[in-house]
């Protein structure tokens, strides 16, 4: 932050989240310290390769005026890094009532015993934010966690597990659905026989055979089985 007396310029180094073939911004507020309009001016040592809004402006007293600083993108990537491009601030007083149209190049010369101040600002390049992890598919909730791996055959296999595991189960699934199908057909075919039993028994006036019973009976308890593994 600087500690100059007509303006407060806040940050005092532009970082620049850099990133190849991107538009990247950043922004400055400029606050007036003093009892005075102060006019101001942006300076760049390489204005092709920043675009910065607005670069002359008045800031009223104990106001503050936010000042957006665009590089342009960048096909290449610096040498480790470093940025060499520097910025200059330049602060005048001027007369109240002043606008950003009555600006000129002489109010921020201090030849013309103009009250002048100046400020000279770094750039620097900072790594882009990391995106958020994305979530990996079977890692619901409920699932075990599974070990980080480092060679290629065992990451190959901890992807293609769940998917084997889900093949095995529908497998299943379908196995014991067509058993308690063919069950279910079974036990009706037995009971429209058995029905048919106990009509004729009941106009011969004969008992129905318990082995026939006994039969049905299994078939039952066999088919609740299945409908509970189901």
């Amino acid at each position: 932050m600087s500690n100059g007396e007509l303006l407060r310029i806040e940050p005092q180094e532009l970082e620049f989240p850099f990133e190849l073939k991107k538009q990247i911004s950043c922004s400055l507020q400029l606050t007036n310290r003093a009892d005075s309009y102060v006019a101001f001016k942006v300076k760049t040592t390489n204005p092709k390769k920043y675009c910065v809004r607005p670069n002359t402006g008045v800031v009223l007293p104990h106001s503050t005026c936010d000042v957006i600083v665009t590089m342009q993108a960048q096909k290449e990537a610096p040498e480790d890094m470093q940025c060499k491009d520097k910025f200059l601030l330049q602060a005048a007083v001027v007369s109240p009532g002043t606008t950003t149209k009555d600006i000129t190049p002489e109010m921020f010369s201090k030849e013309s015993g103009n009250r002048v101040e100046e400020s000279k600002l770094r750039v620097a390049y900072v790594p882009p934010p990391r995106p958020p992890s994305p979530v990996r598919e079977g890692s619901e909730e409920g699932s075990s966690p599974r070990a980080s791996v480092s060679d290629n055959g065992t990451l190959l296999r901890a992807h293609i597990e769940p998917k084997e595991n889900t093949t095995e189960v529908k497998t299943l699934i379908s196995k014991l659905t067509d058993e308690k199908n063919s069950v279910i057909q079974q036990n009706n075919k037995l009971q429209q026989e058995l029905e048919l039993l106990r009509r004729g028994s009941s106009k011969n006036g004969g008992g129905i055979p318990f082995l026939y019973v006994v039969i049905v009976g299994l078939l039952g308890i066999l088919l609740g089985y299945l409908l509970k593994r189901t």
